[in-house]
């Protein structure tokens, strides 16, 4: 840290725009102090504000620069956001400039579009993680001066968390209605150093295990020295799950937990209302007093944390491989794959597959990005199979899908990565999540045979059969399931001809047909007692039950975020184009069909489409086809036409959207299609 801390003024001559440092009036002597004493350079302490001289300005009063103003920093989740589009705001809520993240670093940079800018400047990156999961972030320039017309702002969680603090709540909303927000934009200049030294406490147990000794030093929003590289900075965002959420109440809260811990309950729970009241009180302000949680502080993955500084060598020596051969044989023998036994079911052969496949189209793997700990129970901060993602890009840096499975630490590796390949020894996939459901007519109008309408509740995915391989049809693995829920209730699974197992109709089945519903795999609240409000909380414990090839094996899965108390109409996906005059109808599955859903993914930038899926009913079992939607952003899909067989007469046809959030929450919109 002490170097990264030194370098931007190492190289001030021929720096460019984004690692010129802001400096104060006091820098000069601070300046030279860290030159010839190795200490750290003044400029942005305290969690984000940067350091201002005579002709500076907060919120409220508009400063003009002599020269161009630029703006620079890096987009993160510990891997960089690539390909990402940022766009900056100043105080008044006027758009001032705009840019993409390149795909190497995250890092962008742009000159804003005028001289005359009031504070705070508010940022907005809108990109995808190494999970293929969309992101929103914030981060901010609260302090602004006239002599400092290169400014920095990093975007991350935790600058996205400090401009929240700020706010006293969901930064989205505020940026998306900018004009009508003025007020609460400005309190971003007044707030944002004391939620940056707010948010140091908060991880305060990671900053030890990072050795950075003096948080005071530490900018969260503006260190030009910072770079998505598994440094000391990096390495507390990969440590951390950052979420911001609502309580039961309707209250906006931020919630931060260790990310490799056992679970998903949120450690440390922060009343964004009442901390922002605190952090408004300047000197006198308590904002620990918003905490709700019993945990002031997130623990840390203390053991597993300090070798994750040479995670990145994986995905370069995965890519050298890669280059090296095509052959899944070849791929296989290598020592990077030597302790690999299997992963939901995935064996090395077919592991050495997929790896072949992306080697024979020219794909690479990017930057790894920690997710969660496969173990079953963790000693002394110890995860030893960590899980992670990486994007799959081409040479353009085009994201063609999403690598994941689990990576182990040996430090006596000659592999040339430390961290090599191990998956996560399951036999199979299990998951739950909090759902939402919509029943639209053809025409896109609310359906009145769904009540209530929307509904919520939560899908369970216990993976039935083999995927394909080659020419061979999907195998089944499994028969029938169990799952407890937190509150003791149990649900019974059958198989049903999917890959997921369906819920059983009687007790004991082990096979039965599937309705292509949602009722297959979801249990909305409406409609099952069972499911009471601690089974639909984030961090609740599901205990799943089956055999398989006449083992019998127990899964502890945890659902991942909250079952939502009310979801807005319009978070849920619907395609471009339909109404009443332009109704979905069967016969657009006739022949190829290209849907687009821009206008939604357009409101909402932190859902992503996960899949579409086509039903059709008739006398025989419904014919069901889901098609995997695009990655990268892509808001558009062709779906190829409908081979129904021949003595199959449709009664009804559907087709479903099903998109996702960050925090894994699904929501499902099923159209009626007119026949």
């Amino acid at each position: 840290m002490l170097n990264q801390s030194l370098r931007p003024f190492l190289s001030l001559a021929s720096a460019s725009p984004r690692v010129q440092p802001v400096l104060g009036p006091s820098c000069g002597l601070l300046l030279a102090l860290a030159l010839g004493l190795g200490m750290s350079a003044c400029g942005g302490g305290g969690g984000g504000g940067s350091s201002t001289d005579s002709s500076s300005a907060s919120s409220g009063a508009a400063i003009v620069f002599s020269a161009p103003p630029t703006l620079s920093g890096v987009a993160a989740v510990a891997a960089p956001l690539t390909g990402a589009q940022v766009k900056v705001l100043d105080g008044t809520g006027t758009a001032v400039g705009s840019a993409s993240t390149l795909a190497s670093d995250g890092s962008y940079a742009l000159t804003l579009s005028s001289k005359t800018l009031t504070a705070p400047l508010l940022v907005q990156v809108r990109g995808v993680d190494a999970a293929g999961m969309p992101q929103v972030l914030h981060s901010a320039v609260p302090v602004m001066s006239a002599a400092s017309a290169a400014m920095v702002a990093n975007v991350t969680p935790l600058s996205d968390a400090i401009v929240a603090l700020a706010m006293g709540g969901d930064p989205k909303p505020v940026f998306a209605a900018a004009d009508q927000n003025k007020s609460t934009i400005a309190q971003v200049a007044t707030a944002a150093s004391a939620a940056g030294d707010f948010v140091k406490t908060l991880v305060k147990t990671q900053l030890t295990d990072l050795k950075i000794t003096d948080p005071k030093t530490l900018d969260l929003l503006g260190d030009p020295a910072f770079v998505a590289n598994k440094g000391a900075q990096d390495l507390l965002l990969e440590s951390l799950r950052v979420d911001l959420a609502k309580s039961s109440r309707g209250v906006a809260q931020l919630q931060l937990s260790n990310k490799l811990m056992v679970g998903a309950s949120p450690e440390v729970v922060v009343e964004l209302p009442q901390a922002q009241a605190e952090l408004l009180k300047a000197a006198s302000g308590v904002p620990a007093n918003a905490i709700s949680s019993v945990l002031k502080a997130a623990t840390s993955p203390t053991a597993t944390l300090a070798n994750m500084g040479s995670l990145d060598e994986f995905s370069a020596a995965i890519n050298q491989l890669m280059l090296q051969s095509q052959s899944a044989t070849t791929i296989a023998a290598h020592p990077l794959l030597a302790a690999y036994v299997q992963h939901n079911g995935r064996q090395k052969a077919d592991l050495a597959a997929l790896l072949a496949s992306y080697a024979a189209r020219g794909l690479q793997l990017g930057k790894v990005q920690a997710t969660a700990c496969a173990d079953d129970s963790i000693s002394s901060g110890l995860c030893v199979k960590v899980l992670f993602s990486s994007l799959v890009t081409d040479a353009s840096g085009t994201v063609q899908g999403v690598f994941s499975d689990a990576l182990s630490y040996n430090k006596s590796s000659t592999t040339g990565s430390k961290w090599n390949l191990v998956g996560n020894g399951k036999k199979l996939e299990v998951a739950v999540y909090p759902m939402a459901y919509l029943a639209l007519e053809g025409s896109g109008a609310l359906s009145s045979s769904q009540t209530p309408n929307p509904s919520l509740g939560l899908q369970f995915e216990i993976q039935a059969q083999k995927p394909a391989q080659g020419d061979a049809l999907p195998s089944k693995l499994l028969d029938s399931a169990t799952v407890q829920t937190p509150g003791g209730f149990g649900l019974g699974f059958a198989y049903c001809r999917r890959a997921l197992l369906c819920f059983a109709k009687t007790p004991g089945a082990t096979l039965q047909d599937p309705t292509g519903d949602i009722s297959d795999t979801a249990v909305q609240k409406a409609n099952v007692a069972w499911i009471g409000p601690a089974d639909g909380q984030r961090g609740g414990k599901y205990t799943v039950a089956y055999s398989l090839a006449g083992a019998a094996e127990t899964r502890a899965v945890y659902l991942r975020a909250d079952v939502l108390s009310e979801v807005a109409n319009a978070r849920f996906p619907v395609l471009d184009g339909v109404s009443t005059d332009k109704p979905l109808r069967f016969d657009a599955l006739k022949s190829d069909w290209t849907l687009n859903w821009s206008a939604w993914a357009a409101a909402n930038p932190d859902l992503r489409m996960l899949q579409v899926r086509t039903v059709v009913l008739g006398a025989l079992v419904p014919w069901i086809v889901d098609s995997a939607a695009p990655t990268g952003g892509k808001t558009s899909l062709v779906l190829p036409a409908l081979a129904l067989p021949g003595n199959f007469s449709p009664v009804r046809s559907e087709l479903w959207l099903i998109a996702q959030d960050a925090s894994g929450r699904r929501f499902y919109t099923r159209y009626a299609m007119v026949l």
